[in-house]
């Protein structure tokens, strides 16, 4: 039996099963309300905000919509993650626009 404390050498490259990936939830957050953490595991309750009218005016509701729990070493590859989204993010607003819009002659 393999220690669980001691990593595996040449685990080789991780595969998805593609069976699972229609069928994962799509999470969409404005903010974290709040974060934590607890007996070793990260804790992040992510929010979205609601737009409920009241009469004339609208008032914003803030829903909890996950909550997520992870492994330090997940929340760290969530990270790196979301900084390389980020950078790739900024690096496509930095390229200039090369398809000119026709001007309209009448």
């Amino acid at each position: 039996m393999a220690d669980p404390e001691t990593p595996a050498n040449n685990q080789g490259p991780v595969t998805i099963s593609s069976s699972s990936s229609e069928r994962a939830p799509i999470i969409y957050f404005d903010g974290a309300s709040c974060f934590g953490h607890h007996n070793g595991a990260i804790q992040i309750e992510l929010a979205a905000n609601l737009l409920m009218p009241v009469g004339a005016a609208v008032r914003v509701d803030v829903i909890q919509t996950a909550h997520l729990r992870c492994s330090v070493a997940a929340a760290l590859a969530l990270r790196e993650a979301l900084d390389k989204a980020l950078a790739m993010f900024r690096q496509g607003q930095q390229q200039p626009v090369t398809e000119e819009i026709p001007a309209v002659k009448n």
